[in-house]
């Protein structure tokens, strides 16, 4: 995939807040009517504002894990391991079954969680993917269908989306309901405006207990950081 320059996003509130709801307008608008570096899909330009400034990026993470999350794992692990990805990436396909290896390897050492950062100048349809996981979560079945939406990441029309929600037995009415929450599409904007308060420009891009690891899934280098914090070192 062609490498592209950067792009971005922030948190209500302030002054300083309401200008920085312009940063990723796309992702704003897509909220509203509801409607590489080797292993990255990069953020584009005309996504960042140059309020932003990218070359003092935190090294670490903003938002602390919370039960507002989607998690994987016992709370209290002694690592946390946090993706920001984006449904319609190819990249966070790819990193799938390395996730899936750790998780598997290390069992209760590892809490993971996913948070969305959907790149919708580049990926059509990564909003309404990660809206259908929300749904889908509102019936408790969030990783399942994250799951389902990595597995196929090229079927994300409306159409194939709701084909993923009737695979995984969910109740169809309340799906489609839950598709126009306000409330669901405030979570991932919230997602994304966290990861780029945390320095992301990229997905996926993992944070291992709040520190930023760069240039992607990089398995080898993040299972030994792992093993290193399970020996307390």
């Amino acid at each position: 995939m062609p490498r592209a320059p950067p792009r971005a996003s922030s948190q209500p509130g302030s002054r300083r807040d309401l200008r920085a709801v312009s940063v990723i307008p796309a992702i704003i608008r897509s909220g509203m009517n509801q409607s590489p570096i080797g292993e990255q899909t990069f953020l584009h330009t005309g996504d960042l504002s140059a309020e932003v400034g990218i070359d003092k990026r935190p090294l670490g993470m903003v938002r602390p894990v919370s039960e507002a999350d989607h998690r994987l794992g016992p709370p209290d692990a002694p690592v946390q391991l946090v993706e920001y990805g984006d449904y319609e990436c190819p990249y966070c396909m790819q990193a799938l079954p390395g996730v899936r290896r750790i998780l598997s390897r290390f069992g209760d050492v590892v809490l993971f969680v996913f948070r969305h950062f959907p790149l919708v100048s580049q990926h059509p349809h990564a909003w309404r993917a990660a809206l259908a996981a929300e749904a889908a979560g509102a019936q408790n079945r969030f990783w399942p269908m994250h799951e389902q939406l990595l597995d196929h990441e090229h079927l994300l029309t409306d159409e194939e989306l709701a084909d993923h929600a009737r695979a995984l037995g969910l109740d169809m009415a309340a799906y489609e309901r839950d598709l126009h929450d306000p409330a669901l599409a405030e979570h991932v904007r919230q997602d994304a405006l966290s990861g780029l308060h945390s320095g992301v420009l990229g997905t996926p891009t993992f944070f291992l207990n709040g520190r930023r690891l760069e240039g992607g899934f990089r398995q080898d280098e993040l299972e030994s950081a792992i093993e290193l914090k399970r020996q307390g070192r």
